[in-house]
């Protein structure tokens, strides 16, 4: 579910305050860039303000943070609709006992990890990152939050690239959007 058809001006500010970089980090590529939305405040509390308006009355007790940009977003969402914040990070960087979750990728396999005792069975939880490229990693948190049977109400992304079908890789999770944009440089 995108954020299509809201007639709020906040969605176009923040779609333009997102720095597209042609062919990086390889050729053929738009890189969406969000270190420039973050330098506008008043763009960046926007954002969290999207977010937190659609998840504030939801009973939601934990938002989950895909490493690294999902920490940008996911703490002052968790602290504004009075949720943890709980970071879901990659292989080998969290100190205590992990669960971890394997997905693919284009060439070969990661794997995702989350702090053994995290999250209760029965919390209502949203994850959340900067943007959806083909779903891996989001449906890889999800299967593992799942696995200890928290309930993924939504999974939350700055950006899609529509393109590349992630939302599909999600199953019955459903998926809020804030822009669209292009991954391919038009020839």
């Amino acid at each position: 579910m995108a954020a299509e058809g809201v007639e709020d001006d906040r969605i176009a500010r923040i779609s333009s305050a997102i720095r597209v970089i042609p062919n990086f980090p390889k050729p053929g590529i738009m890189f969406q860039d969000i270190t420039t939305l973050l330098l506008d405040p008043k763009t960046f509390k926007d954002t969290i303000d999207l977010f937190v308006e659609r998840y504030k009355n939801k009973d939601i007790s934990v938002v989950a943070g895909i490493e690294a940009r999902g920490f940008i977003f996911g703490p002052p969402i968790a602290l504004a609709i009075g949720a943890k914040f709980v970071p879901m990070r990659k292989p080998k960087k969290l100190p205590g006992e992990v669960i971890s979750e394997e997905y693919s990728l284009e060439y070969g396999t990661d794997r995702i990890e989350m702090h053994v005792g995290a999250v209760q069975a029965g919390e209502r939880a949203i994850v959340i990152d900067d943007l959806i490229a083909t779903g891996g990693t989001l449906s890889a948190a999800i299967r593992l939050l799942e696995r200890v049977e928290v309930e993924v109400v939504e999974c939350a992304c700055v950006i899609e690239l529509p393109e590349l079908k992630g939302g599909e890789r999600l199953g019955d999770t459903p998926l809020f959007i804030l822009v669209n944009a292009a991954i391919r440089v038009c020839f």
